[in-house]
């Protein structure tokens, strides 16, 4: 089974107040779950890579095989796909953290950087949770 998550990472200030912002559907488009999370102070890059972590986990009980991932975020996309090295120390542990995950639920990734025009959705979701300063759904 395939899942399409749509992730997007926002901060209010760089750093400052962060969240994200997850879309997960099935392979027809439907959409089958989302959350937005407030994260707390973040950059935007910690932000983006907890939308990564948290689409895992939102998958996880789908007993998907596959979560092929759409983010805005060039860096996460690059540095997820091995072409962009992992420089920070915090982006290091969060990277570990989530190749832990995807071998906890037994899925493989697939990502792909998206304009942000096509991330409205998951962009809305992180900055709502902000906002408010808790979890968000659609």
């Amino acid at each position: 089974m395939k899942l399409i998550a749509y992730i997007d990472g926002s901060c209010f200030g760089n750093p400052g107040e962060a969240g994200f912002g997850i879309v997960l559907q099935n392979v027809n488009g439907k959409t089958i779950a989302s959350l937005g999370r407030y994260i707390g102070q973040g950059t935007n890059n910690i932000a983006e890579y907890y939308g990564l972590l948290g689409a895992i986990e939102l998958a996880a009980p789908f007993k998907a095989t596959l979560i092929h991932v759409y983010s805005d975020s060039e860096l996460l996309v690059k540095q997820m796909q091995g072409e962009y090295r992992i420089k920070c120390p915090h982006l290091v542990k969060l990277h570990g953290q989530i190749l832990d995950a995807l071998k906890k639920a037994n899925l493989s990734l697939n990502i792909q950087h998206i304009s942000r025009t096509k991330n409205k959705i998951a962009d809305g979701l992180a900055r709502k949770a902000i906002l408010m300063k808790s979890d968000v759904k659609i």
